[in-house]
């Protein structure tokens, strides 16, 4: 294993160069946390093996999540084309990915190596390679579409080899096993200590309907759900069996994949829009955070991706939709639990951090979801006022007190940010995940 280290030729420093001209103009206090936050990951978080794939850290933890690596890698996708050795720590984390999905598809964080470190004495099927086997929906989701993002923009078919192959077999697999979570699954987690990181009734979770969407134990914050069915992970679900579908038809010509993929599709968008949608007295129809698929509902929504306030970002719907804007309207009001507001920021947090922290995270996707440049730019000023002096982005921060915040090393949330500005400057094209 070596570090990755910016080739000084690098596309990735010619587009901070034309960022920086931009910025000295739009919004001169942005130069130097542009710069920081957006290199972050390759300067920080990344390393390449020998046998040819990427392990990427999150940050201050030394354990690589599917959904973490994924999203700090995506500002860089773009570039991936003309750049050769962005090409090579994509695609080797494609590859290393794949290879995790095959050890274990219920786990959502993995070792360097098979060391053992991690959570060893949750009561669930650990092995060395695993640092936590929290099952998260979305951790399954966001291979694919790292893997989609990957080949639009380099048309690489190389990357399309035999252990990607299972690795889709076994993610629509997985998924049809936990549409059937309380009959067919053997999946159970119990660890000792804080509620939220465990499941109650001797660790399979709250009982639900089948519905046509897949259960998830825990949601991408790594907090357990309250009931089974989290909605936002769902949706990420339709959107990449679509892509899954096409990649097992086109490239592999495996149609009992394919047919599988889009049929599990068909079922899960039938059961958002049938058991996801609630009645709000003051928002109108709009979509719950979680279900059980009896009739009870958690209205709420958190700062990690996949939320509700990042539908359209994850390619669910578009940002008119009537039902979005309903959700989007409770979701940045005080009805959610979880939207607080200080002296600097009002944005949505998470149970996962102390109550009335706001999350940088989401107030990033709120500003990607926006549809005017005022609110963007207001968001970025929030994200300005509330580094602490650290020209970083935080998991979250108090609203009154920004110098009170958790994980000064989040490497997902620089990305996010260095993506919200290329966007705001149209310096990329990309639009999704």
């Amino acid at each position: 294993m070596e570090n990755y280290v910016i080739p000084s030729d690098s596309a990735i420093l010619r587009l901070v160069e034309a960022a920086e001209k931009e910025l000295a103009s739009y919004e001169p206090k942005l130069l130097p946390l542009f710069r920081q936050c957006y290199l972050n990951t390759l300067q920080t978080t990344v390393q390449l093996d020998d046998d040819g794939t990427s392990f990427v850290i999150t940050g201050d933890i030394p354990a690589m999540w599917l959904r973490d690596s994924t999203a700090q890698v995506r500002p860089y996708i773009s570039l991936a084309a003309a750049d050769e050795s962005i090409r090579r720590v994509i695609a080797g984390l494609i590859r290393r990915q794949a290879k995790y999905l095959l050890i274990d598809p219920y786990a959502n964080a993995f070792n360097q190596e098979d060391n053992g470190h991690g959570h060893q004495d949750d009561k669930t099927q650990m092995n060395p390679w695993i640092w936590e086997r929290k099952y998260e929906l979305d951790s399954l989701c966001y291979p694919v579409q790292l893997l989609t993002d990957y080949f639009v923009t380099t048309r690489d078919g190389s990357i399309f080899d035999e252990k990607v192959h299972q690795m889709l077999q076994v993610i629509v697999a997985t998924m049809k096993t936990e549409q059937y979570h309380d009959q067919l699954s053997t999946y159970t987690f119990d660890r000792v200590g804080v509620a939220s990181d465990t499941l109650p009734l001797g660790g399979r979770g709250t009982r639900t309907n089948f519905t046509g969407m897949v259960w998830s134990g825990f949601r991408p914050s790594d907090d357990s759900c309250k009931f089974g069915y989290l909605i936002p992970a769902n949706m990420f679900a339709v959107v990449i069996l679509e892509h899954l579908s096409k990649f097992a038809h086109e490239i592999y010509h495996d149609e009992a994949l394919a047919h599988a993929a889009q049929q599990l599709r068909g079922e899960i968008q039938f059961g958002i829009e049938t058991y996801g949608i609630v009645n709000h007295p003051s928002f109108g129809r709009m979509y719950a955070y979680e279900t059980d698929g009896y009739g009870n509902y958690n209205l709420m929504d958190d700062a990690n991706v996949p939320s509700l306030l990042s539908m359209p970002y994850l390619g669910y719907c578009t940002s008119d939709s009537a039902l979005y804007q309903n959700t989007r309207a409770f979701v940045l009001s005080t009805e959610n639990p979880f939207y607080f507001s200080g002296q600097y920021a009002k944005g949505i947090g998470s149970p996962h951090t102390p109550h009335g922290y706001i999350w940088h995270i989401g107030l990033i996707m709120q500003g990607l979801t926006a549809t005017s440049a005022a609110e963007q730019d207001t968001l970025i000023q929030m994200l300005l006022s509330t580094t602490a002096g650290t020209n970083f982005m935080h998991e979250s921060f108090h609203p009154d007190t920004p110098e009170q915040f958790t994980r000064s090393w989040f490497a997902w949330a620089n990305s996010l940010f260095g993506e919200f500005i290329l966007r705001r400057l149209n310096l990329t094209t990309q639009n999704r995940i």
